[in-house]
């Protein structure tokens, strides 16, 4: 296996509740009230569409996909879902930073180096909004492709948060069976004072509509044995994903670190902030780049 090289799920397409618009020749993120399932290719209106979401969109009312039927590949929670705190170039889309709130990983001058991550909050790198909790949830869509898997990307809290939690509670309560359990992609929104009351939508996980708890957990033994007497093993699936992970100090590469900045980083960021981006991109050391950006921000003070 190529070191450095992060081994992730293969992906098919990827699953979004929000779209790239263009507004006065700007390509800025736009939140949506539904998913969106999409192919790994563009065209000149964005992401094309995958053929599953002309299926499952026809199944739903008012033409409005709002629950996706999904299965998880690994029984481990943390290999289904991956999320820590994550500070992007937003020109090269190169990550920088990459911390768990406790240590971080972090590109300086002699490659990757380890610090403490006091959480984005704490820390001077991340002044202005540069770093986000940033997390990944590989889901399966189609038997017909059992480790091929659709990705759905946030930089929310209440999403990061909730999946979090969910495939904790699937997990636990059927006794590490969660690669069998029949579940659910659902779209909640709520509002709350930071949105100025108006609906904010995030992804939740559930058992499929008309099933309880009891019925899941039962199916998902029958399936565990049944996959077990085929020769089945889960828990080397598992361990070997596992290993691809952490094959590679950081798991995003710079491809995808473009998407992610277009997706993510709109135009809130004022010109201090892209020019501190600029800085960090050509100091020699991350550290060296803090020292600038804290000036730049005091000169800016200063003037306003």
């Amino acid at each position: 296996m190529i070191k450095g090289l992060a081994i992730t799920p293969p992906v098919l397409g990827r699953i979004s509740i929000g779209k790239i618009v263009e507004k006065n020749g700007k390509r800025i993120p736009e939140k949506d009230d539904q998913f969106t399932i999409t192919s790994q290719i563009q065209g000149k209106d964005g992401w094309i569409k995958h053929p599953l979401d002309e299926q499952l969109r026809a199944k739903a009312s008012n033409q409005k996909l709002r629950s996706i039927p999904v299965r998880m590949i690994f029984n481990d929670p943390e290999l289904n879902l991956r999320a820590e705190y994550s500070l992007f170039d937003r020109q090269t889309g190169r990550l920088i930073c990459s911390g768990n709130g406790e240590t971080c990983q972090r590109l300086g001058q002699n490659g990757i180096e380890q610090h403490p991550c006091p959480s984005p909050d704490l820390c001077p790198l991340a002044q202005g909004g540069l770093c986000k909790p940033y997390g990944r949830l590989y889901v399966n869509l189609d038997e017909s492709d059992e480790f091929g898997t659709f990705i759905f990307r946030t930089t929310g809290f209440n999403s990061i948060r909730t999946l979090a939690a969910r495939l904790r509670y699937y997990s636990s309560a059927s006794g590490d069976l969660l690669s069998c359990l029949p579940l659910q992609l659902t779209l909640r929104g709520k509002s709350t004072t930071q949105s100025y009351r108006t609906p904010i939508y995030y992804v939740d996980l559930t058992l499929r509509d008309g099933i309880n708890l009891n019925d899941a957990i039962t199916s998902a033994k029958q399936m565990d044995e049944q996959s077990k007497a085929a020769g089945f093993y889960q828990e080397a699936l598992d361990q070997v994903a596992r290993k691809g992970y952490g094959n590679a100090s950081f798991e995003v590469g710079g491809e995808e670190g473009l998407d992610i900045v277009e997706e993510f980083y709109s135009d809130q960021h004022n010109a201090v902030d892209i020019q501190v981006d600029h800085v960090a991109n050509t100091c020699q050391t991350v550290d060296s780049a803090m020292q600038i950006q804290h000036g730049l921000r005091q000169s800016v003070k200063a003037i306003s």
